[in-house]
């Protein structure tokens, strides 16, 4: 019988140490996988044997391996024992040896890469409690082939190889994760990176794999304590700010980061804890211009349709606890518990003017300035400018544990089982108060100059004081609510109040068999249940005066100092606390539909079971060395969702006076998901990746939504043609099926200076079905909802219960291709008195090629960039550490915040992010183990901009961000 590899690399706790193979998963349930027990079990055959039955289970290659020459044969099996044997003599005699640093942390990473049998991207932590970045997102957006979406300043979401934060997932500790988001997309800025050892990205999945994504998986790994093996305290403080101070005067610019990790073993080193307490509160100060669009004058030149700036305090606080106890009583048990919980609550100050111009009733003075096609300068009579001071608030809570136990039943055989739940809650407060100079046609009016600037924004040049008190009041300037109508609902204010709630728990048993054969060494049998629960709730409420058309500004409201939009030319405005407002002076009216014909609450449940097997491969091909793995993941899905309709009946039906119906869909579906890893290793240094898989991406949960909007045409009522009938609807789907990727990967890796440095050079492609098309219709049989609007007579005379609804269907297909390039380089291999310097470098090119129904123009996927860049320069020696850092993207389509907290695509432009670091370790003498940091992110101050296409001067979206800095220390022992 062939040894069992016990050898595994682990990168966490700021330390290389060797030990068994991670838990797998235990009691089998895949009758496949019990039947390839007793084929691969069996000797492999000789050259010339004639193959056995269903044997060659993964197709010709590895046939070709298995039939390599008897004697041949024989020397590589005593050599790769020889081998075997010297690495578990050596792991006996290994000495732990605590190396922290970011030159370690790559060499972690690398090593971690190297030894990865599928393709990976991997991070290591530099010390306990400390990523290479402040936070996970920017992090992973360094790696090749990633990138990130700036949200509020922050790394938040991110694309992997070109398709962004709906085709890829996120596991902790290899378990997946809920999302604090309306969708599948995390949110990375919810997880504390302090409490993370590590981050490794699947780009290939392997079938052992539960929760994989299209594009990829991010896996954010926690310390294991008896990996670790010693007991270590680490504590982190840093004080954060910003350049531009606060630009409210309410908000605080100052901010913090501090953190603490305890890792002990007990009991002969059979009982391992971590403890981890990671707290923040980051300031962030965002200067914001904002264009409704640009309409067309008849003259042919494109105009600002109106404008909506702010400058806005954004304040982020954060608690993160983790707890985990690992237990290894004898060599054949091995038991983890893993608990994490993270509080988030978000504030966000926001105050500017929104001036309604061309498409209001303002007029552009004629003298205007036009450059091709362009109106970039002129002055607009008679506007009406609504004064903002609204205010956002965010809570959310992300919660998990888990459960793993591992049993050796002998030398053979073992079982695992784990255990999982995971759920995120999420609660948004959106306020939005207004006033102006009267309600709308009453009041003065302004004579507003504008002029685009070379960054693409308007500034303004106004005629009125916007922060004289005693010219204007809380009212609701532009009729939002019904103007000076009869019986008007005066608009002063609106609040969205959107809730998430998001549960998912998973039951895993797995087998695990070592195998005698030359080509396969292990076989993996498992079964994973799971059952995910996310609804979305949203309560809307007009903010009204008490039936006053407007109200003077409550002189305790007022603040006392004001703020204004410096930045676009307007110094000053009414600044005065909505809060007070809510709490003393407006009352609620709550609506149900608003503008939206559709209902906005849902919730979708998903059972899905897979059962999956997986072989590894362990093989000699002539002189080349084989690993890898092939398996096979059988997934069956049972998809519902409860969503609402207005009924059709009543009076009123569809406002604050009518009601909803609720309405129930889904379906049920088996997808199979086949995936092979190869490595070909030509020497120490030098190997080849080949993988080929079938991964899939599950709809967005608003796009399984079941609420439907139905519309009933008395006219069409005898009509037969369901695309002309008496029904139609608009709404989600249901019944979409996964986006299906059929792809495959190509790698080349030369690895160099001792593991310190690498190159590689990777090619992928990926054939997409079932692409979804978010914009679509499909035939719907509308049977359930005759009773509801039919009279007796009517039903007689109904041509057809079949009609369209308006939505999301799986009509599109098309690939995505790519190739990505790397190079980690320390330049003592140039020459010695570089020692210490180094440099990395990652570069990807991405295309597509998506369409969507019949329409023969491709679309522009979400999360593309076509190129990425990344490098870091840096210097590590005798404790002192500095490094320099870029990321680049060209344009994407990233999906952004629209009216009433909705979620809109727009095209992003490209954008080039530099940060630096500088730190001192005291290595030996009274202060060893004290770092002192220095970090500055956003050094260039690159906004975030995105614009109506396809000119980028019709800027919709200008973000200014600023540079922000951070100064702390940290002590390790």
């Amino acid at each position: 019988m062939r040894t069992r590899r016990v050898e595994e690399t682990r990168i966490f706790g700021g330390e290389i140490i060797m030990t068994r193979p991670a838990v797998r998963h235990i009691l089998l349930s895949c009758v496949s996988g019990i039947a390839l027990l007793s084929l691969v079990d069996a000797p492999a055959a000789n050259a010339g044997d004639e193959p056995a039955g269903d044997q060659p289970i993964v197709g010709i290659p590895l046939v070709g391996i298995a039939a390599a020459p008897q004697a041949a044969g024989d020397e590589q099996d005593k050599d790769k024992n020889r081998k075997k044997s010297e690495a578990a003599k050596a792991q006996e005699e290994v000495e732990e040896i605590v190396v922290r640093g970011f030159r370690p942390s790559i060499e972690r990473a690398i090593e971690l890469k190297r030894s990865s049998t599928s393709i990976v991207e991997a991070v290591s932590a530099e010390d306990i409690g400390k990523l290479p970045d402040v936070s996970i997102g920017e992090t992973l957006a360094r790696l090749p082939g990633l990138t990130a979406q700036r949200l509020e300043g922050r790394a938040q979401v991110i694309s992997v190889r070109g398709l962004g934060p709906d085709f890829s997932t996120a596991l902790l500790n290899g378990r997946e994760q809920v999302t604090t988001s309306d969708n599948r997309g995390v949110e990375f800025d919810q997880y504390p990176a302090e409490l993370l050892g590590g981050v490794v990205v699947y780009k290939t999945p392997d079938a052992t794999l539960i929760g994989q994504g299209l594009a990829g998986t991010v896996d954010l790994r926690t310390i294991r304590p008896l990996e670790h093996g010693r007991r270590s305290f680490t504590a982190n403080a840093r004080a954060e700010f910003n350049e531009d101070g606060s630009l409210n005067p309410d908000a605080s610019s100052l901010g913090y980061r501090a953190s603490a990790t305890y890792i002990d073993q007990f009991l002969d080193d059979t009982l391992g804890i971590t403890l981890g307490v990671a707290a923040q509160s980051t300031p962030t100060q965002i200067e914001q211009f904002n264009s409704w669009g640009y309409p067309t004058l008849s003259d042919g030149n494109a105009i600002i349709g109106g404008s909506k700036p702010f400058v806005k305090s954004d304040d982020l606080d954060r608690i993160g606890v983790l707890g985990t106890i690992e237990y290894q009583p004898s060599e054949t048990l091995h038991t983890i518990l893993d608990i994490s919980y993270s509080h988030f609550d978000e504030t966000q100050i926001l105050r500017g003017i929104e001036f309604p111009l061309f498409w209001s009733s303002a007029t552009l003075r004629p003298g205007y300035t036009a450059e091709n096609g362009l109106v970039t300068s002129g002055v607009f009579d008679g506007v009406k400018g609504v004064m903002r001071n609204d205010r956002n608030d965010r809570n959310a809570d992300l919660f998990n544990i888990g459960w793993n136990l591992r049993y050796d039943v002998n030398d053979v055989w073992s079982v695992v089982t784990d255990i999982s739940y995971s759920r995120a809650d999420r609660k948004d407060r959106l306020l939005e108060s207004y006033s102006g100079t009267g309600p709308a046609g009453v009041g003065a009016t302004d004579s507003l100059g504008f002029a685009q600037q070379k960054n693409g924004v308007f500034a303004f040049t106004p005629s009125l004081d916007y922060s004289d008190t005693s010219l204007f009041v809380l009212t609701d300037p532009q009729g939002w609510g019904g103007g000076a109508k009869p019986n008007p609902l005066t608009q002063a204010g609106f609040i969205n109040a959107p809730k998430t709630n998001d549960e998912l728990t998973h039951l895993r048993f797995s087998t695990e068999r070592a195998l005698d054969s030359n080509v396969f060494d292990n076989l993996t049998v498992g079964v994973d249940l799971s059952r995910r629960d996310k609804d979305r709730k949203i309560a809307q409420n007009f903010l009204t005066l008490g039936g006053a058309t407007s109200l003077p500004i409550p002189e305790a409201a007022l603040l006392k100092k004001t703020t204004g939009l410096k930045f676009l030319g307007i110094p000053s405005q009414v600044t005065y606390d909505p809060l007070y407002l809510l709490d003393n002076v407006y009352t609620q009216v709550p609506i149900q539909l608003s503008s939206f014909n559709v209902p906005q609450d849902w919730s979708v449940r998903e059972d899905i079971l897979v059962a999956y097997t997986k072989l590894d491969i362990d093989a000699m091909w002539g002189d080349v060395e084989v690993v890898g793995n092939a398996g096979v993941q059988a997934v069956y899905t049972d998809q519902s969702s409860q969503g609402f309709r207005v009924r059709g009946a009543e009076v009123g039906a569809g406002t604050a006076e009518g009601g909803f119906e609720p309405v129930r869909d889904g379906d049920k579906y088996w997808k199979f998901l086949p995936s092979l890893n190869l490595i070909f290793r030509f020497d120490e240094d030098t190997q080849v990746r080949f993988g080929a898989s079938r991964t899939l991406a599950r709809a967005r949960m608003d796009q399984l939504n079941a609420s439907l909007a139905l519309n009933a045409n008395i006219t069409r009522l005898t009509s037969t043609d369901p695309n002309q009938s008496f029904f139609s609807a608009g709404g989600g789907n249901p019944r979409l099926r996964p986006t299906i990727s059929n792809q495959v990967d190509l790698s080349f890796e030369r690895y160099f200076a001792e593991g310190a440095g690498y190159f590689s050079l990777a090619v992928f492609y990926k054939d997409l079905q079932d692409f979804i098309n978010p914009n679509d219709a499909f035939l719907f049989d509308f049977s359930a909802f005759i009773d509801d609007f039919l009279s007796a007579e009517q039903k007689a005379m109904l041509g057809t219960p079949l009609g369209i609804v308006s939505g999301p269907t799986n009509n599109g297909k098309g690939n995505i291709k790519g190739l990505e390039a790397t190079l980690t380089l320390p330049f003592e291999v140039l020459s010695d008195t570089l020692d210490g310097f180094g440099v990395i470098l990652s570069g990807a090119y991405t295309d597509s090629k998506v369409l969507l129904g019949d329409n023969p123009d491709p679309i522009t996927v979400p999360g593309l960039s076509k190129w990425v860049a990344n490098s870091t320069v840096y210097y590590e020696k005798h404790g002192f550490q500095a490094r320099i850092s870029h990321r680049f993207r060209t344009k994407f389509l990233g999906e952004v915040s629209g009216i009433s907290a909705t979620r809109i695509l727009r095209t992003v432009k490209s954008e080039s992010v530099i940060d630096a670091q500088l730190s001192y370790t005291f290595e030996t003498g009274p202060l060893e183990g004290l770092t002192i940091l220095a970090q500055a992110n956003n050094l260039t101050d690159e906004p975030f901009v995105t614009f109506q296409e396809p000119d980028a001067r019709l800027v919709i979206d200008h973000q200014s961000f600023g540079r922000t800095y951070l100064l702390g220390a940290s002590f390790s022992f």
